[in-house]
């Protein structure tokens, strides 16, 4: 016979382990369940940071274009196929709305208006609206009135067979003439919106070997994602699969002493988007960069011919920025793709204003000057870095999502950021990382338990063991 307190010992282990596998089960559901309830992600959910005096950060139009995924769905009702541009006031109020695109990109403001902007935007289309066999894109640069709702088609072209948005951003050089940052075909590229004639064009195939690491050439092997046209006639390139910023003069091609960041130099960028120029009236030359799989927002100088880190922000919730603006009170306005909201954060790095909105991907404030052409360089501002792990408050709504927020840290540092942001990026939005790695948790530990309930269920004392317990009775 088995010895009574042998069997007591493993009664009450298998008691302990079962609660414990239900406890960690439960704490998953419960973090799930509230990070559902508690998301809010429409355009109207405006949130200010408590403590603060709002009023004075009552200073204009913020215009923001989301990237949301056709074709899972990112909302709590059901699949969306459409994603968004919106102009909300200082308020929250929404000013405009317009979802009749499958993405929007780039957005800006047009010169010598108050509230007219021009937004890059993509439709993926069907084969039949293609007239083929296969889909195929067609990718636009609109101008619009946010006021009225006027609507103007700028210039469009289709990309063939390509189910994915090629042009992530447009900048306009005068009254005719548009740069467009052409992902399908690895360029740079100048277009007379009159005529629809290409009028200059820059190849990266041109400067760099086609050989080096990138992105899966020729599929997306540098993913321009950005153009910006500086006042001096020179155009800024943001090349994310290369993790470089370069620029190029349109008569003699790329400043290579001028680049900023290398292929695979991830202490410097790693795929970043929409990096701005700051000016030397601003106290530059700078760029300010989301540097989007690092999870932070970065500033380098440009001092004595070499690019340095002169700031960095980052809070508790930052998970793959795309853009950042400097403005002209030295505040910078941060879009947060996979962390649902768009913030402006002061000197100090404090979180004044924040809005929780659906994967934003660019965030414009009206009147403050195109991109951070109008804000101060970090040093001159004199900026102070945060790069603070702590939440921002309010940023969850459980005890345990602080706990499951910790194992999300040590899932990314595993997989790594690149990784984790592709699934965060065809997650439902309300889907954040402790809601991950609550489903992780859980999931682990329903396989643990099912593992050790198979082994219970098979195991008895051995024949030898059963003998010596016979023999001392």
């Amino acid at each position: 016979m088995a010895c009574p307190h042998h069997t007591h010992v493993v009664n009450g282990l298998k008691s302990g382990l079962r609660l414990l596998f239900v406890c960690l089960v439960v704490a998953s559901a419960a973090t799930v369940a509230t990070g559902y309830t508690a998301s809010d992600q429409t355009a109207t959910a405006t949130r200010f940071a408590e403590g603060n005096d709002v009023a004075e950060h009552r200073d204009g139009v913020t215009v923001i274009t989301t990237d949301s995924n056709s074709w899972l769905g990112r909302g709590k009702e059901g699949p969306r196929a459409k994603a968004e541009i919106i102009a909300v006031g200082p308020d929250g109020a929404v000013q405009y709305y317009n979802d009749s695109h499958t993405r929007y990109w780039d957005v800006d403001p047009v010169a010598g208006t108050e509230m007219t902007v021009e937004y890059v935007a993509a439709d993926h289309l069907t084969p039949e609206q293609c007239g083929g066999e296969t889909v195929c894109t067609r990718n636009v640069v609109e101008r619009v009135n946010l006021s009225t709702g006027e609507t103007e088609r700028v210039f469009s072209r289709v990309t063939e067979g390509k189910h994915s948005t090629r042009w992530h951003d447009a900048d306009r050089i005068d009254e005719d003439h548009v740069v467009v940052a052409d992902i399908a075909k690895d360029r740079v590229f100048v277009v007379n919106t009159t005529t629809g004639l290409t009028t200059w064009a820059w190849s990266a195939q041109s400067e760099f070997e086609t050989d080096e690491s990138g992105g899966p050439y020729p599929e997306d092997w540098t993913h321009i994602n950005d153009v910006e046209v500086l006042s001096d006639g020179r155009i800024m390139v943001s090349i994310r699969n290369h993790d470089q910023v370069v620029f190029l003069d349109r008569e003699t091609g790329m400043l290579e002493n001028q680049t900023l960041g290398s292929d695979g130099d991830h202490e410097t960028l790693y795929e970043q988007h929409n990096p701005d120029y700051i000016p030397e009236s601003e106290g530059g030359p700078a760029a300010i960069v989301a540097d989007s799989e690092n999870g932070r927002v970065v500033e380098y100088q440009r001092t004595d011919g070499e690019w340095e880190r002169s700031w960095t922000w980052r809070d508790g919730r930052l998970q793959w920025p795309r853009d950042a603006d400097r403005l002209p009170n030295g505040h910078t306005l941060v879009t947060d793709s996979n962390g649902n909201r768009v913030v402006e954060v002061d000197e100090n790095g404090e979180v004044v204003w924040s809005m929780d909105v659906a994967f934003p991907y660019e965030a414009e404030r009206l009147n403050t000057g195109d991109e951070s052409s109008g804000g101060p360089s970090a040093q001159r501002a004199g900026l102070q870095s945060e790069t603070a792990d702590g939440d921002e408050a309010g940023a969850t709504a459980t005890d345990t999502a602080g706990v499951f927020g910790a194992v999300f840290g040590v899932i990314e540092g595993l997989l790594g950021s690149t990784v984790v942001n592709a699934v965060m990026y065809v997650l439902p939005v309300w889907a954040g990382g402790p809601e991950v790695a609550a489903v992780v948790v859980a999931v682990g530990a329903l396989v643990a338990w099912a593992g050790v309930e198979l082994y219970w269920s098979s195991w008895r004392p051995s024949v030898d063991h059963r003998i010596t317990i016979e023999q001392r009775d």
